[in-house]
């Protein structure tokens, strides 16, 4: 399995301090101040961190909204948003997780493969997970014109491929609300 990825997701972190305090790292902010960001279009806490974890990435890489629209649609079908182990997986159960699932040696905020995708310990990084979402992303020839159906399906490659498109709206409105936050 090649690694592609030169996202380095410690250094992402180290100066994200938003979006390491959303995956539950203690940071210091100003009295009355939190660093992380409330939840968003009717997602709960965990579901908002893992979302702003992904448009940060995002953002880090300097891809316009609709890479962050089609991950968020993505991680919506896949997960719900949630960061998930499974016990195919036995390293993943040793790692924070929100719940799991059983989809072959799928894991993460993607259900991406660790057969394919990378170790355990990187796909249930949400900040990695997300960085290698967007590298197989962005080399799709022709992504910025697909639907958001086509893009997800272009790197996923699911058995349901038109199960993204029913995430679109909400998508589309997650990322509007957290880039709102930082006046992006």
């Amino acid at each position: 399995m090649a690694d592609d990825t030169s996202f380095d997701s410690a250094k992402f972190y180290e100066t994200h301090a938003r979006a390491n305090a959303a995956r539950g790292v203690a940071q210091a902010a100003l009295p009355g101040a939190s660093l992380v960001p409330k939840p968003v279009a009717g997602l709960d806490q965990a579901q908002t961190n893992n979302a702003y974890i992904v448009v940060e990435v995002a953002r880090q890489m300097d891809l316009p909204k609709r890479a962050m629209v089609v991950a968020i649609a993505t991680a919506l079908q896949e997960t719900q948003l949630r960061n998930l182990a499974n016990p195919k997986v036995a390293a993943s159960m040793k790692l924070p997780h929100e719940g799991t699932g059983t989809n072959y040696d799928s894991v993460g905020i993607f259900q991406q493969r660790v057969s394919i995708w990378g170790t355990p310990e990187q796909l249930m990084d949400p900040a990695f997970a997300s960085a290698k979402f967007f590298t197989k992303l962005t080399k799709v020839s022709g992504w910025q014109q697909m639907s958001i159906t086509g893009a997800a399906q272009a790197v996923q490659r699911s058995a349901f491929a038109s199960a993204y498109a029913k995430h679109a709206t909400n998508a589309q409105k997650i990322v509007d609300e957290l880039t709102a936050l930082t006046g992006d």
